[in-house]
This record gives C-alpha cells, sequence and structure tokens, in this order.
C-alpha cells in the first residue's frame, strides 16, 4: 500500500497521519509477519531517525485500540501484532515458530451466547508444525 494511501487510511480512522505511525503501518501491512514490537523496532530504527521502542509500542497500542490492528497472543511470552483485521485465524509452527493466517468460516464457528455482554475480540489459533518444517523432520 502506498505512503498516501496509508496516511489516508490512518486519518479516516482518526489517527494523526506523522511520518513514525505511517512507517509502522506500512510494515504491518507489506510484511504480514505477525511482527512483535521488538521485530518492527529491529527492522525500522535504521530507517527512521529518532524511533524508539517506546514509541513502537505506543503506536501498536493506539493502533489497537482504534480497531486498525490486531494484537495477538499465540504465546503467552510474546505479543505480535496483524494489519488484518478479518475474521480469520492463526496456525504457529512449534519449530519454526513462523505464523500463517488460515480463513475462518463463520458457519462452523461456535456458538457464543453470552447475554449483556459485548465481545470485543475473538481469536482462534492453533499450534503444530508446517509444512516445511514437517518434510525436514522427516528426511
Amino acid at each position: 500500500m502506498q505512503e498516501t494511501k496509508i496516511r489516508d487510511y490512518l486519518s479516516e480512522n482518526g489517527i494523526s497521519p506523522v511520518r513514525k505511525r505511517i512507517k509502522i503501518m506500512s510494515y504491518l501491512i507489506s510484511k504480514r509477519n505477525h511482527a512483535t514490537a521488538e521485530m518492527i523496532y529491529a527492522d525500522l530504527s535504521s530507517e527512521i531517525a529518532g524511533l524508539s521502542k517506546t514509541t513502537v509500542y505506543n503506536t501498536l497500542n493506539l493502533f489497537v485500540q482504534e480497531g486498525i490492528a490486531r494484537a495477538l497472543n499465540i504465546d503467552s511470552n510474546e505479543l505480535r501484532y496483524d494489519a488484518d483485521t478479518s475474521l480469520h485465524g492463526h496456525f504457529k509452527c512449534n519449530d519454526c515458530g513462523k505464523i500463517y493466517d488460515f480463513a475462518l468460516n463463520k458457519t462452523i464457528m461456535p456458538d457464543i451466547s453470552l447475554n449483556n455482554f459485548r465481545l470485543d475480540d475473538y481469536q482462534f489459533s492453533i499450534k503444530g508444525l508446517c509444512p516445511i518444517c514437517l518434510k525436514l523432520k522427516k528426511a
């Protein structure tokens, strides 16, 4: 996605489109690697003068708060971020650690009947071995 489109997208969602926010959203959209804040900081710190870990964390929290990114708690020891806010699940490979998206069929989703509750987030994740790691184990 071009920076001008990201700038407009941020503005449309009530977020001031400053350069650091544009770059972080661009990273999330282009990499699609379900990055941690640490990964984003490591990859962008040489490209963006004055970028701090605090800025990355605050920006990601703002994106989640405004609903343009999701915080994924796939493992209890790390928080990852995804700019794809559509209904989908995540598969994490136990060997290589890569996270893959997969489609969720709404018709087979469990019926969550919680009267007088508001559901703000619904995450579905599974773990196992990806095809590459599975093949390596068999070799």
